[in-house]
């Protein structure tokens, strides 16, 4: 609570005891760093000023405004919630942690940041910052990774928040975590809790806190047909039960190599209900990859002209639609795809 004053960083959501406002800042920081996050945060609160704006906007827009953050469910669960508070509770936030709790895509720990920043209830939050803080100081051998030791690090953290000042302790304990004892290269030499850390004194800041490694992810092999006739670019919708649902991507075909024969190519095409065209020449395949927590994609993207526009039976059939490249631009679309975009205007 000392260390605190001297050394927090100036961040937006700091200066509001508005629920809204605190609620889009631990959504957008879930699995994100402040760096990568507050240019979202401020596009958010400046597109979306109240709840009940947020809630009135379409899916396809707030996505498109959460593109290049990832873990895309967290985007449509905010805007879930969002219509949730204007629905059940008149746009007003409940204001108890329990409560909060019935929000879809509120867990443990936002509830206890939004109890506590907004409505100053004695509620410990626990993110990986406080659980590294706690394991070091306390010297707490549980794998953070594995569900049972919560309830541990819940109940010690229950016992230092002050009922006085909770939403500053907690605002505390996070920073603290954040900037000075790091996951990496912690600043033990100065840190104000040395004496009583039993990492530093035992030799173990390195080894703490313990955390059981995730399974390594498979890698999955993309491989996208741009298919283009004149200015129209065709793009089709993602279905639930895969990554990126509900954002725009090109034709795809996904296989178990890298490599997609030519041949099977211009199958894929025919199929799709088109034809090459043999008016231009071949362009380059562009390769990118993109890593996400669980998997690895591997995409290949295949530059397809074709000799007319592709049928409205075609389009019924596959999916796809036709876009500008200027409204493609402006749909919600994974980082890759974007990237792709951008990097074939150039």
């Amino acid at each position: 609570m000392e260390w605190y004053p001297r050394h927090r960083r100036d961040l937006p959501w700091r200066h509001t005891r508005d629920p809204y406002a605190i609620w889009l800042s631990e959504v957008i920081l879930q699995q994100t760093r402040v760096k990568q996050g507050l240019p979202y945060y401020l596009d958010f609160v400046t597109t979306y000023p109240t709840v009940h704006d947020l809630a009135a906007a379409a899916e396809d827009e707030v996505l498109r405004h959460w593109q290049g953050l990832g873990y895309y469910s967290r985007a449509r669960n905010m805007h879930h919630t969002a219509q949730q508070v204007v629905r059940e509770y008149d746009g007003l936030f409940p204001n108890t942690y329990h409560d909060l709790l019935k929000l879809r895509g509120v867990g443990q720990y936002t509830a206890a940041a939004i109890a506590s920043f907004a409505f100053g209830e004695k509620v410990a939050v626990l993110d990986g910052n406080v659980y590294r803080v706690l394991s070091r100081v306390f010297g707490i051998t549980s794998d953070i990774a594995a569900p049972a030791p919560r309830k541990e690090f819940q109940a010690l953290a229950d016992t230092l928040i002050p009922a006085a000042a909770p939403d500053e302790f907690n605002q505390a304990i996070m920073e603290f975590g954040a900037i000075q004892c790091t996951p990496l290269k912690p600043d033990c030499l100065f840190c104000p809790l040395q004496s009583q850390c039993y990492a530093f004194q035992h030799g173990m800041v390195q080894e703490l806190p313990v955390k059981s490694k995730a399974k390594a992810g498979r890698t999955r092999y993309f491989h996208y047909l741009v298919l283009r006739y004149g200015d129209t670019l065709y793009l089709k919708k993602r279905g639930p039960k895969d990554i990126w649902q509900g954002l725009y991507d090109f034709a795809l075909t996904e296989t178990d190599a890298a490599e997609l024969p030519a041949a099977e190519l211009v199958d894929i095409v025919a199929a799709l209900g088109g034809q090459l065209t043999t008016n231009r020449a071949e362009e380059p395949v562009v390769s990118l990859r993109h890593v996400l927590s669980h998997q690895k994609v591997e995409a290949r993207f295949y530059p397809v002209w074709l000799e007319h526009p592709l049928s409205s039976q075609a389009l019924a059939a596959s999916g796809l639609a036709p876009f500008t490249l200027e409204q493609a631009h402006k749909l919600p679309k994974p980082i890759l795809i974007a990237n792709y975009i951008d990097k074939s205007q150039k």
